[in-house]
């Protein structure tokens, strides 16, 4: 697949390629301090960082600055895959060993809670504290368990609304106001809606988007399935509803990423949710039938701004790193607002620092950012829980096979609710 010039290197680390696999066994350190988290938290020297592979080639051209400035403490760069899954298990297995070279660890957003509970991540509290109050909040949460911070937010990403500006002139605040407007892609020969309804990590995405955006959570705040709700059942059946009606075309049910994108630049489709790195494709591109009328805004919602799925990623201090001082100032590196800059310009990853969004320079190169920042400020993480695994593939087996028909709406939350509280009590 081509990798293009806005955003892909997110949305594929963070979400083309992400299924995880199942949690490893305990490694031994401890959550709150004390053990290994208490070691090394003055020592310098040098540091190995972590992370999938450098597609944009934003990673080197930083070690490099870094190094020249810190000749005694220069960080080593161990590239990773580019496949999500390969990566979070290289992580697993170098924690579990308690490998003290793999001193700082790119970690997707979803992987912190279950690190963090495990003992594997740094608290970055009291001497390893980070100032994390310019950054938006979203992508701190993301970064946290129970309260304490656990990894540096280092990109982000959020879902947008795509739309056929020649078509539809003023976007749709709300689902119902969307639904409403599919008579416009039935006079136009073409399906209204579509988003990643494939049963992979996309779906998870979609389909706590539409919970989340109905007012309803896959988990409630002390981590335990809340989808006996009211609110649940209106967003899942908003999906299912859509499908059922034509709304959301047939075929949706088969799209991931690149596939949802191809049908609305070759003129399917008059609405898309999908990730910003849609934009330069569909703006480019020479087949695509949309670079002259695409339009781009925040996803709708119950009465207003809809919960986007945040994604991005966070670098995270191994609790078995001996050199933690220098592993905190190499945190404090990445989110400078100069690096920042760099990672939006360089590699189109969507800046942690919400002054960014409205800079004037990055917003002429980066015309989506406006919007990106609307998604990210109302962007739910995907469930937080040591157990995402489980809880992802609850999420999608039941959400395709109520999207499909094959499961009353009722049941699929049921048999979802059943699934994450059997997950976590076997763990």
């Amino acid at each position: 697949m081509k990798t293009p010039k806005f955003l892909l290197p997110v949305a594929t680390a963070g979400v083309l390629a992400l299924t995880l696999s199942a949690c490893g066994g305990g490694g031994g350190g401890t959550t709150a301090g004390g053990g290994d988290a208490e070691q090394g938290l003055d020592a310098r020297g040098p540091i190995t960082y972590v992370q999938g592979k450098d597609n944009s080639n934003v990673v080197r051209p930083l070690i490099e600055k870094w190094n020249a400035a810190h000749p005694n403490e220069k960080v080593t760069f161990k590239e990773q895959t580019d496949n999500a899954d390969q990566q979070h298990d290289d992580l697993v297995q170098h924690f579990q060993a308690k490998d003290a070279g793999y001193d700082v660890a790119s970690v997707d957003v979803v992987w912190t809670a279950e690190f963090a509970a495990k003992g594997w991540l740094q608290p970055l509290k009291d001497k390893m504290a980070l100032d994390t109050s310019k950054m938006l909040k979203p992508t701190v949460e993301a970064a946290s368990y129970k309260g304490t911070l656990y990894a540096a937010p280092e990109s982000s990403d959020g879902g947008i609304l795509y739309y056929r500006k020649d078509l539809v002139p003023t976007p749709p605040k709300t689902w119902d106001e969307m639904m409403s407007m599919c008579s416009i892609a039935t006079a136009n020969n073409m399906g209204c809606y579509a988003g990643q309804f494939k049963k992979y990590e996309g779906l998870t995405v979609n389909a706590s988007e539409a919970i989340n955006s109905a007012g309803g959570s896959v988990l409630d705040k002390d981590g335990k399935p809340s989808l006996n709700t009211p609110e649940a059942k209106a967003g899942l059946e908003n999906l299912a509803k859509a499908y059922a009606d034509g709304n959301i075309p047939k075929e949706a049910i088969t799209f991931q990423e690149e596939e949802s994108r191809q049908a609305f630049q070759d003129g399917k489709l008059l609405f898309l949710r999908n990730w910003p790195y849609v934009y330069n494709l569909a703006t480019t591109e020479g087949s695509s039938k949309v670079k002259d009328v695409l339009g781009m805004a925040a996803l709708p919602g119950k009465d207003g701004p809809g919960a986007s799925s945040l994604g991005g990623h966070s670098a995270a201090v191994s609790v078995y790193s001996k050199n933690k001082a220098t592993a905190l100032d190499f945190l404090k590196f990445l989110t400078t607002e100069e690096n920042q800059k760099f990672f939006a310009t360089q590699g189109s990853l969507a800046p942690v620092l919400g002054s960014l969004y409205d800079d004037q320079e990055l917003v002429a190169k980066l015309p989506y950012l406006p919007v990106l920042k609307t998604s990210i400020e109302n962007a739910v993480p995907r469930p937080v829980t040591p157990f995402y695994p489980a809880v992802t593939k609850a999420i999608q087996e039941n959400a395709y096979s109520t999207i499909k028909g094959e499961k009353t709406v009722e049941s699929a939350l049921s048999d979802m609710q059943k699934s994450i509280e059997s997950a976590s009590a076997g763990q």
